[in-house]
């Protein structure tokens, strides 16, 4: 609480300030007051100070700025708030950025956004225990009339499109886009449509030039043709063998050891192959260029063809500000996974090569974020309820926030990757590209998000740990190095002593922020 009869309302002493865009880490001490930082220095003073706290040399990253959650998809809002922003501060996470939309699953109606997002703010209000804002997507002309409306009124200045929801559902082929999206008969979701929202979106930057910076367009790069089409084959019990030759034409020598019908996660990805998120970021890269769209992410690359694909397009399009994003659980998993159908995800979890390909674009500074992609799926919901083996019965997505720091420091910190650069990939850059720039650093005026990290405190992953109400993790199992032991969000103590802290108080981020 504020003290006005102290300099500072909360010092931390002697920790190792892991800040972006440096390439050091330093010893120093911490001030906060009034929910921003105040100092950060060597040998504060602790009678300046109404608490004081010994960090005891463990590291301190910015609280982390998490650009892609899902909440409310599998269970109500109000519920997955509570519960999914616990596994938030857990991993350390203090700024929840979550991907929303009307039709199936998530509010389940249509209509609006001048309606439901209203609904939307309501359900969140003090349920989150980290602060929290909302990527919307346009569905219908309705919505993409209604962006800057969006913009203007509840600061939401990000999008998102779901390329291949114009023929494919959230876990296989859809049978009607318009029962699915809950959009009108007159209505259709494809190209055309998405060209439509890069229009409104780029037609709000010019309308908000002093929020430009901060408003962007986010794309879920699949393409629906290719994935119907390959899940049709793979379904049918299609072999490697003969995907290869239904692609090059040449048979495929029969004693091979790839002529077992795929299944799992190996099937998964056969069905939404790799070239169709390189085709989807063709097509999205060209519209725009079209559209003069300038801000553009592409979310949750998974393999090399995806990440090279992004790459040409930045040089056949230079203009165009676009940002790459990264799953921690693409980073970690690949498809022969021991957990199997639990990690099904869109798109899928790749080979080991594409994983040691996308380690390669991360060291290179090629990538732009590391995020969890969290959706709370629960187990009994989860898997096939005729077949739990059945990679194509199960759903899609799960959580993971809650495991993503000591994840990306367990994998990445063997490989080269310096703390300070991870706090610019899980907190500065996604904070800047979303228009938080109140968050995201440890530096004087802003937001007092803060994580202290224990380097040489092992743990073994598992669901049991999670706060999460998952009930299973696809981290299981994994021996991590490191441990999150508090969490700060603007100077408060939310998470601490292996549990959450208080009550719910995180903030709703309007945007611009900071």
């Amino acid at each position: 609480m504020p003290n006005a009869t102290k300099k500072y309302d909360l010092l931390i002493k002697n920790v190792r300030v892991v800040r972006p865009n440096r390439t050091s880490v330093q010893r120093m001490d911490i001030a906060v007051k009034d929910g921003k930082f105040a100092k950060v220095g060597k040998d504060l003073r602790a009678a300046d100070a109404a608490t004081v706290v010994d960090g005891a040399d463990r590291l301190a990253f910015p609280g982390l700025v998490d650009p892609h959650m899902h909440c409310g998809i599998y269970g109500p809002l109000a519920e997955d708030a509570l519960s999914e922003s616990r596994a938030a501060a857990q991993g350390g996470v203090t700024s929840s950025l979550n991907y929303m939309r009307t039709g199936g699953y998530y509010m389940q109606k249509g209509g609006p956004y001048s309606q439901v997002y209203k609904e939307v703010l309501d359900v969140s209000k003090d349920r989150f225990y980290v602060d929290y804002a909302y990527h919307l997507a346009p569905l219908d002309r309705t919505h993409i009339g209604e962006i800057d409306m969006l913009i203007e009124k509840y600061g939401v200045t990000s999008f998102k499109i779901f390329m291949f929801y114009g023929g494919y559902g959230l876990h296989g082929a859809s049978s009607s886009q318009h029962e699915f999206l809950m959009i009108g008969k007159d209505e259709k979701y494809d190209i055309a449509h998405f060209e439509f929202v890069m229009r409104g979106v780029q037609r709000a930057m010019q309308r908000h030039p002093e929020k430009k910076d901060s408003i962007s367009l986010s794309l879920h790069c699949e393409l629906a043709e290719i994935l119907a089409a390959y899940t049709k084959m793979v379904e049918k019990g299609a072999k490697k063998t003969d995907l290869d030759t239904w692609l090059t034409g040449v048979s495929q020598d029969p004693e091979c050891a790839d002529c077992e019908p795929l299944s799992g996660l190996r099937a998964y990805s056969a069905a939404r192959p790799p070239h169709s998120e390189g085709l989807a970021i063709t097509i999205a890269s060209y519209l725009a260029n079209e559209t003069n769209c300038a801000n553009i992410n592409l979310l949750h690359l998974t393999s090399r063809k995806a990440v090279e694909a992004a790459l040409r397009m930045e040089k056949a399009f230079p203009h165009v500000n676009f940002r790459r994003e990264v799953t921690i659980a693409h980073l970690c998993l690949d498809y022969d996974t021991k957990v199997g159908a639990l990690a099904k995800v869109n798109p899928p979890i790749r080979s080991r090569d594409d994983v040691e390909f996308l380690w390669k674009a991360l060291l290179d500074g090629k990538l732009d974020w590391v995020c969890s992609d969290h959706a709370c799926c629960k187990y009994e919901m989860k898997l096939g309820k005729q077949d739990k083996n059945d990679i194509f019965q199960a759903k899609s997505g799960f959580g993971g926030t809650e495991f993503m720091l000591p994840a990306l420091i367990t994998v990445g910190k063997p490989r080269g990757l310096t703390y300070n650069r991870m706090a610019e990939l899980l907190s500065y850059n996604a904070a800047q590209r979303f228009g938080l720039k109140g968050k995201g650093d440890i530096a004087p005026g802003l937001d007092a998000d803060l994580v202290l990290v224990d380097p040489d405190k092992g743990f073994v992953a598992s669901g049991k740990l999670s706060e999460s109400q998952q009930g299973y993790s696809v981290f299981e199992g994994m021996e991590m190095s490191a441990s999150v032991t508090d969490t700060y969000l603007r100077g408060r103590r939310i998470w601490g002593d292996g549990k959450v802290i208080g009550a719910p108080q995180g903030q709703y981020l309007m945007r611009p922020y900071g």
